[in-house]
């Protein structure tokens, strides 16, 4: 039985019709957590706060009783250790009141309490 003679041909021109992938993942030039300053240190002093000031302030000043599970920056550190680890500047939040209310303020549409 003779040889395919036309197969090599074939897969010659494979590599053509390859398209490039990029393997760059968006993440690659991302932080990680742990490299914003939210480590093993901001869960230590996440997890006092939040045993100390257990409600959300928002909702509190709706007159609602709501456990909160997010300690905030009411300012935004944006990367200032200072500003990051100054305790005066954390609020405890729920998470619903964290990513709605919080957002919209931080995007200047904030709703006035």
């Amino acid at each position: 039985m003779g040889r395919l003679k036309t197969l090599a041909n074939r897969v010659k021109t494979q590599p053509d019709r390859l398209v490039a992938v990029n393997t760059n993942s968006w993440r690659a030039t991302k932080e990680t957590a742990a490299q914003r300053g939210y480590g093993y240190k901001w869960q230590k002093a996440r997890e006092g706060w939040l045993h100390a000031h257990p409600l959300c302030v928002y909702c509190e000043r709706l007159g609602r009783v709501t456990g909160g599970s997010v300690v905030d920056h009411i300012e935004a550190h944006r990367g200032d250790m200072a500003v990051f680890w100054d305790r005066n500047n954390w609020q405890t939040l729920c998470k619903p009141c964290h990513d709605s209310v919080k957002q919209a303020e931080e995007a200047g549409s904030a709703r006035s309490w």
